[in-house]
């Protein structure tokens, strides 16, 4: 089973190698590194060629642009996106992915009903960490036991960096959303997955380091605006207004 990281890139010259030697260590070698670079002024490219990688290097129209650049490219049976600065968690952590894939392989495929039974997603836990890639804390949010395309209603709970999706259900990205289009994108694939009876599966382990300070984070009001927006265009606008409100209630009673 191949694995397909991919790691979006735009002067990332100081965070990018962290990255890339996290995914160089790992056990597990049917692996494929895409850096998509949307032309960097400075040594991205450079520290990104030393290392077994496909490195593309060309103007984009943002983030998401770059990620659909990425998603032609790829040729994993799974895919997953590294940010610079971001790291896979252990040194075999694409070791429990495939293993983990492989383990809940179907036998062979229900024809009756036509549907694939086979897995969508593999998903994980979470650690955000600081620049010097020190533990900082668990992620606020964490995986449900049964992930679905509805969970979602409850915000992110799957970090982008520890979602492994099968490449037959991962669909463009929307670029009409600048700042939150991975959440309306997780909650698309998964429907498609669902759709076809594909099956999503909890890998009970941290699978990636997380930088504390991402592009959404850095654009958070914007971003929470566009969820809200994702939200009432899948679960319906009066649901997610009530949501909301459960939301501001929940975070006065943390307090």
């Amino acid at each position: 089973m191949k694995i397909s990281i991919i790691t979006v890139t735009y002067n990332a010259e100081a965070t990018i190698e962290r990255t890339l030697q996290s995914v160089a260590e790992q056990t597990y070698t049917d692996i494929e590194h895409i850096v998509m670079d949307g032309a960097s002024k400075d040594k991205t490219v450079e520290i990104a060629q030393r290392y077994n990688t496909i490195v593309v290097s060309e103007p984009d129209k943002g983030l998401y642009d770059a990620m659909n650049k990425a998603l032609r490219l790829a040729t994993g049976d799974f895919l997953c996106f590294l940010n610079a600065g971001d790291k896979l968690h252990s040194k075999d952590t694409l070791a429990k992915i495939a293993a983990a894939a492989e383990l809940n392989k179907p036998a062979q495929p229900d024809k009756l009903e036509g549907r694939e039974k086979n897995v969508g997603v593999l998903y994980g836990d979470t650690h955000i960490v600081d620049n010097d890639g020190t533990f900082l804390r668990n992620r606020r949010l964490t995986p449900p036991e049964h992930l679905t395309w509805r969970s979602f209603k409850d915000g992110m709970l799957v970090c982008h960096q520890a979602f492994y999706i099968n490449r037959q259900i991962a669909l463009p990205y929307d670029l009409a959303y600048r700042f939150s289009a991975d959440f309306d994108w997780c909650i698309r694939c998964m429907k498609e997955g669902e759709s076809r009876g594909m099956r999503n599966i909890y890998v009970h382990e941290p699978l990636a380091d997380y930088l504390s300070e991402g592009m959404t984070t850095a654009n958070h009001k914007a971003s929470l605006k566009e969820r809200f927006r994702i939200m009432a265009k899948h679960y319906g606008f009066l649901p997610t207004v009530a949501q909301h409100i459960w939301f501001i209630f929940r975070a006065l009673i943390k307090k």
